[in-house]
């Protein structure tokens, strides 16, 4: 008689839908376990709800379980700005509740948890986007009729405002992402390229690796080519920006 409890078939292969450690599974086994969540959940909620899962392990083109459709992104889109840069820092597990402005307009909620095995090694990304632009207009309207007469409505602080993270780019290819990458990190630093010296250059470098530019393909070519500089330039910027962080560190 075969036991009921068991969480192994008769072929010896794990049951994902006994109850488990999730840190304790190998990290394919999490991402079959993780992609039956991303299923479940998303066949419980409506179209405006998108869940996606991220394989990090395939950065950049990370997706690989999509539910919902508010992003309009599919399996084999790259990973965000946004969990890039979480990648890079490796320091936050976990992005609640923020809120960004999609290109078309719409405001979305977002969630992202960084998944890790049981060696502490991050390994996926389960993030859940929300489209509440119809609510935002519903409490516009609401303002509106709720208004006293002869005065406008009391000053609430801007959505997107004060505390939110930057707006978060939903690319549905790397070249879209990369190229955003670059625009973001040039205009912080305020000179246009071809009044930028070393120092500025160096600066846009910097601060790209720091999102994660680098981990995307052909990533050197492109930043010399907008920095009107050769590739040996770049390579010789990121060393520079490695000695000087070791320099740091002793």
């Amino acid at each position: 008689m075969t036991s009921g409890n068991s969480a192994a078939s008769a072929s010896g292969e794990q049951d994902l839908a006994a109850p488990q450690d999730p840190g304790a599974l190998e990290p394919a086994a999490l991402m079959r376990l993780l992609g039956q969540v991303v299923e479940s959940v998303g066949s419980a909620l409506p179209r405006t709800i998108e869940v996606v899962l991220h394989d990090l392990a395939r950065l950049p083109d990370s997706i690989v379980a999509v539910s919902g459709d508010v992003t309009h992104r599919v399996v084999g889109d790259p990973a965000t700005d946004v969990l890039l840069r979480a990648v890079v820092d490796g320091s936050t597990d976990r992005l609640t509740g923020y809120e960004t402005r999609l290109d078309d307009g719409r405001l979305v909620r977002s969630s992202t948890l960084i998944v890790r095995d049981g060696a502490g090694a991050a390994v996926a990304a389960l993030c859940v986007n929300a489209d509440v632009t119809a609510w935002e207009r519903l409490r516009t309207l609401a303002d509106e009729v709720l208004a006293p007469r002869g005065g406008a409505t009391a000053p609430r602080e801007a959505v997107g405002q004060g505390d939110a993270p930057p707006a978060e780019k939903f690319a549905t290819d790397v070249d879209e992402l990369a190229a955003h990458l670059v625009r973001q990190a040039i205009a912080d630093v305020g000179v246009p390229v071809t009044l930028m010296k070393k120092e500025h250059k160096l600066a846009v470098v910097a601060e790209l690796r720091a999102r994660g530019m680098f981990l995307l393909r052909d990533a050197v070519e492109m930043v010399a080519t907008s920095l009107h500089v050769s590739r040996f330039t770049i390579y010789n910027y990121l060393n520079e920006l490695d000695q000087s962080g070791r320099a740091a560190d002793d």
